[in-house]
């Protein structure tokens, strides 16, 4: 019986250095995607930065056309900017004039704002409010500068929601009466 004992081939060891071979290669394969990635991360961090400068830049950007301009409301559906520019032609130079519009029929919403040269003419052109354009009293406010995340709210409050009404909140007043039958 010790004949018939299988022989050990060295070939499984072979096998096994070729593992540890392959094993190393994957290693090195990790360390350069690791690489890779960090490297591509610290380009998005600069991107990220470059990104966060150029939007500060902008926010105080808009900030300055906010504290030159003006908000005026209840302006006639008809008006065109030019007439409201020579409306408030009296105040000082205009840069722009800005009615806006309703982006599903484009009909103007009914009110504009007016930017300025200079933040100094906003007081001038306070003076106009309530004052007659094509008929209408119309409204001069100084625009506010609007702040992200600083929204209307969360709405209503806290209430529960409401139920179904009618029968034990079974439905309305189509809801079919209890299976028992009305017990009045």
């Amino acid at each position: 019986m010790a004949d018939t004992e299988p022989t050990r081939e060295e070939e499984p060891r072979a096998e096994v250095h070729d593992d540890d071979n392959n094993d190393e290669e994957e290693i090195t394969a990790m360390k350069k995607r690791v690489q890779e990635m960090e490297a591509e991360a610290a380009k998005l961090r600069e991107m990220q930065a470059s990104l966060d400068s150029q939007t500060e830049t902008l926010r105080e950007n808009k900030e300055d056309i906010d504290a030159r301009s003006v908000f005026v409301g209840n302006v006639d559906y008809g008006a065109s900017p030019e007439e409201i520019q020579a409306h408030f032609q009296s105040c000082g130079s205009i840069n722009r004039v800005t009615i806006l519009l309703d982006k599903f029929t484009g009909h103007p919403k009914g009110y504009a704002y007016v930017e300025f040269t200079e933040p100094s003419l906003v007081a001038q052109a306070l003076v106009l409010n309530e004052s007659v354009f094509r008929g209408r009293n119309i409204k001069v406010v100084p625009k506010r500068t609007n702040l992200p995340g600083m929204s209307r709210g969360r709405g209503r409050g806290g209430a529960a929601p409401r139920g179904r009404g009618g029968w034990g909140g079974r439905g309305g007043y189509g809801a079919p009466p209890p299976r028992g039958g009305l017990n009045y």
